[in-house]
Formats: structure tokens, C-alpha cells, sequence
């Protein structure tokens, strides 16, 4: 059973029966008696608890101290071991639906790398806590949806194990190389990393300029609710990632996540015009001022039409340099009523670069900004401007705040969102020595974060 083995009082007592995970098996305990199907013991759970999945498809776990009595469903109350000599009162009849995990790697399918850094999607309840924990390697994701192995033969890594609030710019220089590690191997026909989603679409912004011109598919996807509640999303948008991996005719950085509430649909985003719009809905990510690139049925995968976006066919690239370092000397600073203008000299005497503002509608600030604006400047920092709203585009030539802004040097992004500008100002910075050159690349269209003007605009 290798990483899901159970150890100490719990493995002596499955051993001794001949019990192995997924049988379904009855539990007495003192509190009453449970049947479920066995699930494994992951790495970073205690050696206290069995864990079922009962059949109403939630997960319990079942502390050893409590039991009195396990026994395999199948095999009658003769074959019960009895933790403390006594016989159990029944017998409970369950419907054992579990599927072996045992996933074989076929050489005709295409392979595909699958590299896990944390996330709900590799959460399952703590028993011990009650708390949801990230503690499921890439190689146990893989396990958990054997459906996949339908569509890819899966090498798996686990790269990391944190929570995405956690992941800092450092983090997203160690993905962009372990990426670059796998698309240089030269036999995955797409690769997938495995997310939390809360910052998603900060690192899918992140790999989109550092892995610009990647020959095949990456794909982030995650997931909303942990993989061991009924209603979690893990497995279809992870068989979704799957399926789009080897399947897309374009490569570059997408994320895949549910398009609506139900199992019938997922949506696969562009990694620059992504966002994350609702804190716990399976629909939660929602493309920015563009439609999907794809939406991808239970038997189909629709490419949609965009002329916006200019999109690279896999296999065009036959090599590319990648640029995967980050400054993290940028702040995302969001204007309000009575914003105090000494943030601004304060961020200079700290030695920040870069603002990206977040402007009210069309990208404005009051102009009790305007002083401390233009000495900021002055210094050398870079301020871009971005809006608050989250469709549309940011237009500085509308009113006479935005044309005053236009004459201190303020650069206005377009349509990018706030997001993505952080993170594109983060990657020139930190590989481009003139600020000149920086802010003329702010405003080109590199990977796809500005749109052209669509005809209703």
C-alpha cells in the first residue's frame, strides 16, 4: 500500500483480517457501528484513525480507541476481530462501490506530467482536528481519480504542499522551472499543476510571461471543495485538465475550473484573463472581458471563437528561452475615498519600484493625489493604472483627472486586469534594466492581458 499503508495498532489489526483498502468493512464502536468503504491512510495523517467513506459518500474518521470490533462486510460475523473479546450486536450490509486504484501506465496514450503544490484539490478532512489539510501527494491525487488514466498515461511530482495564500513570487519561479524541467524531457504531450484557487489566477498570470512560447498545454486547475465531500469538484475539473492536455491543438497557460454550478460543463481560461469572482461557488472563475477559450463537455471539448486573442498552435515553437525570476519590489494599491497620498512617499522611502493603482471606472484618483503622484515619479518609481471595475477598460483621455493623470507620467493599462498587471510589472522588472523599456512593454501585448478593442466598444 506504500504512502497509504495504516501503521501501528490499525495495520496489526487490518493484517490479521486480510483487510485491504477499498473493501468495504463494518465498524462497532462505542458511540455505535459504522459501514464503509476503507480509504487510505495519507501521509500526513495520524496512526490513531481508520477513515470509511460511508455511503452517503462522506468520509469519517474513526478513532482506534473506540472500536470494539472490525470486520470485512463480505465475509459474515465469523471473520470479525474483536478488539475487545466481545462479539458485535449486528451486521451492517453495505454496497461496496469502490473502484481499484491500481492505474496502469499505457504506453499507447500520450503522457502527461501531473505536479501537485497544494491546494483544497489536495485537502482532505483531518480527522483529528476536524479541519480541512492539504496532505495529498501528486501520486495520491492521481490515485483519487483513476478516471484519468482513460485519457493520459500520468507521471507524477509533488512539489509542493501549501495552501496558495501562502505561494509567494519565489514560488512561481520554482514552478516555472520544474515546468521548463519537464516540457525540456521532451515526451509530455501537456503538463498540470495542481492549485489552490484562492490565488490561481496570480500564478497562472505568473507562468503565462515566464513560460510565454511553452510548445504545449499547461494547465492549472484546482478545486473548490476537497475531494473527499460529495459535491467536490476535484475530480471532474481534474479530468477536465487532463483531457485538454493532450487533446488542445494550443499551448500556453490555461486554467480549468467548473463553468456552472453543476457536473456538466467546465471552462477552460486563458491564464493572463482569468479571475477568481466568488470566495466558495464550483463556478467561482470567470474569464475577463473575453469568453472562455474552450468549454469542455462530459464527451466533448468546444474551442470558442475569439478574435481578440492571438494563440499559438502546439508544436509552433520548436525552442524558447524562458525568464522565470520575479521582483517583488511592485504594490497593487487600490484607491478609496479618503485615500491618504502619503502612502505614495511612503512606498518610495521603501524602496518600491512599481505601483499598479487601481483607479475608480475609468482609472481615476482624486487629485489630492496629484502632488505626491508626480514627486513619486520624479524619483524613478513606475505607476500604472488599472480600474477597480472588473470588466472594461481603462481610458485616461475621457475626463480632465484622467488627462491630468496622462500628464505626470501615470501609464494606463487598458484592459488588463489589476491582477495580471502585478504580476507582468513583478517579470519585467526583474528581467529588464531600463524603465523606459518596461513601461513600453506594460502597455504591449505580450501573452494575450490586453485585448483588442472589440467593435461594441
Amino acid at each position: 500500500m506504500g504512502k497509504s499503508e495504516y501503521k501501528g495498532k490499525a495495520s496489526e489489526i487490518l493484517n490479521r483480517k486480510g483487510i485491504k483498502i477499498g473493501q468495504t468493512i463494518n465498524i462497532r464502536t462505542t458511540s455505535g457501528m459504522y459501514s464503509g468503504i476503507l480509504l487510505p491512510r495519507y501521509e500526513l495523517f495520524d496512526d490513531n484513525h481508520i477513515v470509511i467513506k460511508l455511503g452517503n459518500g462522506y468520509n469519517i474518521g474513526i478513532n482506534m480507541t473506540k472500536i470494539i470490533s472490525i470486520d470485512n462486510s463480505s465475509s459474515g460475523p465469523q471473520s470479525s476481530t474483536h478488539i475487545d473479546g466481545k462479539s458485535p450486536d449486528n451486521q451492517f450490509k453495505a454496497i461496496d462501490k469502490f473502484r481499484s486504484t491500481d492505474l496502469d501506465h499505457k504506453d499507447s496514450l500520450p503522457k502527461v506530467a501531473l505536479i501537485s503544490t497544494g491546494g483544497t484539490i489536495g485537502s482532505k478532512i483531518d480527522y483529528r482536528t476536524g479541519g480541512v489539510t492539504s496532505v495529498l501527494s501528486a501520486s495520491e491525487l492521481y490515485l483519487s481519480v483513476p478516471e484519468i488514466s482513460r485519457y493520459a498515461s500520468v507521471d507524477t511530482e509533488m512539489l509542493l504542499n501549501e495552501y496558495s495564500e501562502n505561494l509567494t513570487p519565489d514560488h512561481w519561479t520554482l514552478m516555472a522551472n520544474k515546468i521548463i524541467e519537464k516540457i525540456n524531457m521532451g515526451i509530455y504531450s501537456g503538463i498540470i499543476l495542481s492549485h489552490g484557487t484562492d490565488t490561481m489566477h496570480y500564478t497562472s498570470a505568473a507562468l503565462s510571461f515566464a513560460l510565454r512560447n511553452a510548445p504545449i498545454p499547461i494547465v492549472l486547475t484546482g478545486a473548490q471543495r476537497s475531494s473527499d465531500r460529495p459535491s467536490s469538484d476535484a475530480a471532474l475539473n481534474l479530468i477536465g485538465a487532463t483531457r485538454f492536455a493532450v487533446k488542445s491543438d494550443y499551448s500556453g497557460v490555461f486554467v480549468i475550473m467548473h463553468a456552472n454550478t453543476s457536473d456538466c460543463l467546465l471552462a477552460c481560461h486563458l491564464g493572463t484573463r482569468v479571475r477568481k469572482n466568488h470566495t466558495s461557488s464550483r463556478d467561482a472563475f470567470e474569464s475577463i472581458d473575453i469568453e472562455p477559450i474552450a468549454l469542455i463537455h462530459r464527451d466533448s471539448i468546444n474551442m470558442q471563437s475569439n478574435r481578440m486573442l492571438k494563440l499559438t498552435r502546439r508544436g509552433d515553437v520548436k525552442y524558447s528561452s524562458y525568464e522565470t525570476s520575479f521582483d517583488r519590489h511592485v504594490i497593487l494599491l487600490q484607491y478609496y475615498p479618503g485615500f491618504e497620498s502619503t502612502i505614495i512617499s511612503d512606498l518610495v522611502k521603501k524602496g518600491c519600484k512599481a505601483i499598479i493603482f487601481e483607479g475608480t471606472g475609468l482609472g481615476h484618483v482624486s487629485s489630492d493625489c496629484f502632488a505626491q503622484l508626480k514627486l513619486a515619479i520624479e524619483s524613478g518609481m513606475m505607476i500604472f493604472m488599472t480600474s477597480q471595475c472588473i470588466w472594461g477598460r481603462v481610458n485616461l483621455n475621457v475626463y480632465n483627472t484622467g488627462r491630468d493623470l496622462l500628464g505626470i507620467g501615470i501609464v494606463p493599462l487598458s484592459d488588463m486586469t489589476s491582477e495580471t498587471a502585478l504580476v507582468k510589472a513583478m517579470w519585467l522588472i526583474a528581467n529588464n534594466e531600463s524603465s523606459a523599456d518596461i513601461k513600453r512593454k506594460m502597455q504591449e501585448n505580450i501573452c494575450n492581458e490586453i485585448t483588442s478593442v472589440s467593435p461594441i466598444e
